[in-house]
């Protein structure tokens, strides 16, 4: 069987199927209901889940996995293995995961984000879905990160718009157009540039 120090309800524990070796802090909520039907939290062996996060129903997460405090994990969300989700970050549901990616403290990525392997993003980077909140009504488009990507801190990436592999996105910039891979994307609207030979390469996460 598997084992796992968890103080979860027991609504909580008919919801959530669990590997090995797994660390549930008694003040965090998995299995939290919301996602689709029969839907159930799966998590690998070797979880870590810190105090005051929230994990959805209908998620599914692989081996390894660590989040800070206050992380939140919403339903139809696919997490592979090795990946960290800090504190305050929001994984918003609909959201595909790679492995090994690091989401620092207060990274927000929206319904239909896909990251892939070894991406880092930076405190506070945000993924948005939608072209114009509010003044239309519009079809959400999630952005693509490939894998190798490296996202700056306080960095904006727009709807729709693909960051390809080994690119690297600097801190604050706001980035409105797709970024081929093995580029540097900086300012605001990010501009692209050959990326320098000390940020080639992929990331070792």
């Amino acid at each position: 069987m598997p084992t796992v120090d968890r103080h979860m309800s027991e609504h909580d524990l008919s919801t959530v199927r669990t590997g090995d070796g797994c660390d549930i802090a008694e003040t965090a909520v998995v299995g939290e209901p919301g996602g689709s039907g029969e839907a159930y939290t799966r998590i690998g062996d070797d979880a870590t889940v810190r105090g005051g996060t929230i994990v959805y129903t209908d998620v599914e997460i692989g081996d390894g996995f660590s989040t800070g405090h206050h992380a939140l994990v919403r339903g139809g969300t696919t997490v592979g293995d090795d990946v960290l989700v800090g504190s305050h970050a929001v994984l918003d549901g609909d959201v595909t995961l790679g492995s090994r990616v690091s989401c620092q403290t207060g990274v927000y990525l929206p319904p239909k984000t896909t990251v892939g392997d070894d991406v880092f993003l930076g405190p506070h980077a945000v993924v948005t879905n939608d072209p114009y909140p509010v003044r239309e009504t519009s079809e959400l488009v999630g952005a693509t990160l490939e894998s190798n990507v490296s996202v700056g801190a306080n960095a904006t990436i727009l709807p729709d718009v693909t960051v390809g592999e080994r690119s690297f996105v600097a801190a604050g910039s706001v980035v409105t157009e797709d970024v081929p891979p093995g580029t540097l994307a900086m300012g605001n609207p990010a501009r692209h540039e050959p990326l320098p030979d000390e940020l080639d390469g992929g990331n070792e996460l």
